[in-house]
């Protein structure tokens, strides 16, 4: 399976989800994803769909004028009955809430949302609404008039430069695993090593490095063939230290026999198989637990730590934002803006009115 094989094979799947959800959502939702497929990502879509479908659930419920009708049956004039009072009350809603289990209907599940959840479900209906008033479909657009929650910015939460020395240590010798986790490390620790010192040394996202294959990599130039989220192929270069182990791990990784149809995955599990995003997400919370217990270490993280590192030795916000793959230099801003504080507050310190 070549990477653009595996990325569309990901696309299908994510395209068959939406299929799936869009039953759970009123029928003119079909036309509010069909009208922003060009503009977002599948990712993007499926968490909108399930943003509208809690709505939904909720205003049905609690909505007077919805009190006969069901979801299927909901037509776009009746987005004009909501008001901003209803939004508001649905954005309330979510800070705590029960729905019954789909396997038993004795038992519920508890779900909470912060401020963070909050704002993304608002922004989700803003998009819905704006979509029909744009097109004059509905003469109303209540989210606008809500106020978005106030996100209070978490500081990021990276690796330190020791740290992140302890953690590949901790991969190559598998010492603070458990005795089970052991017996597999011996057997896995080049490809572990190879893929965190990949995410550390390049800020690839997580489903980039899955998406890899054997020939995506030159090593005459030391780079990586990645596609993007928004579907660009696109060159990252690698330093000498990731090189090193990406050449042990293909060693070893050559003397595999991959299942049909994985032939060309760079990383393979023990089933021969490509490795998930989901199991290297676990890889790198294994080892991160045995380095730090107080930090959430992700390999998200581990792509903020790289965006960091790289933005203290240069200072250049627009490289960093090139190099992360990110199309709006405001957003790494806005990730980096603690440091950028950090860099003014030095400034001010160089700066003597008087010489001592």
């Amino acid at each position: 399976m070549t990477q653009n094989n595996f990325h569309e094979f990901q696309k299908q799947k994510n395209a068959l989800k939406l299929r799936s959800l869009l039953t759970s959502l009123p029928p003119f939702a079909f036309e509010f994803f069909r009208g922003i497929e060009p503009t977002t990502t599948p990712k993007t879509r499926i968490g909108y769909a399930y943003d509208l479908r809690i709505f939904f659930e909720y205003i049905i419920e609690i909505h007077p004028s919805f009190k006969t009708k069901t979801i299927e049956n909901l037509k776009i004039s009746d987005l004009d009955l909501i008001t901003p009072d209803h939004i508001e009350m649905f954005l309330e809603y979510l800070s705590f809430y029960r729905k019954p289990h789909p396997n038993n209907p004795n038992k519920y599940i508890e779900y909470q949302n912060d401020e963070r959840g909050k704002a993304r479900k608002l922004a989700s209906l803003r998009t819905l609404f704006f979509y029909f008033y744009k097109k004059r479909k509905i003469k109303t657009n209540a989210p606008s008039l809500v106020d978005m929650p106030k996100i209070n910015e978490k500081s990021i939460v990276l690796l330190e430069v020791d740290e992140i020395a302890r953690l590949l240590d901790e991969v190559e010798s598998g010492e603070s695993l458990t005795k089970t986790q052991k017996k597999y490390h011996e057997h896995t620790k080049k490809r572990d090593l190879a893929i965190i010192s990949l995410l550390l040394g390049t800020g690839i996202r997580v489903s980039e490095c899955a998406g890899l294959n054997i020939d995506d990599i030159d090593f005459d130039v030391n780079g990586l063939k990645i596609v993007r989220k928004g579907g660009d192929e696109v060159i990252v270069y690698f330093g000498d230290e990731v090189e090193v182990a990406l050449q042990d791990y293909l060693q070893e990784r050559m003397c595999k026999n991959p299942i049909t149809g994985h032939e060309q995955a760079l990383f393979l599990s023990l089933q021969n198989r490509r490795l998930s995003v989901r199991s290297i997400q676990n890889l790198v919370k294994k080892y991160a637990q045995c380095v730090t217990t107080l930090k959430n270490i992700s390999p998200h993280k581990l792509r903020s730590t790289y965006g960091t590192n790289l933005y203290r030795e240069t200072g250049d916000i627009y490289l960093v934002a090139d190099v992360l793959g990110h199309k709006d230099v405001n957003t790494t801003r806005k990730h980096y803006a603690q440091i950028e504080d950090e860099r003014r507050r030095k400034a001010a310190r160089i700066v003597k009115l008087r010489k001592n």
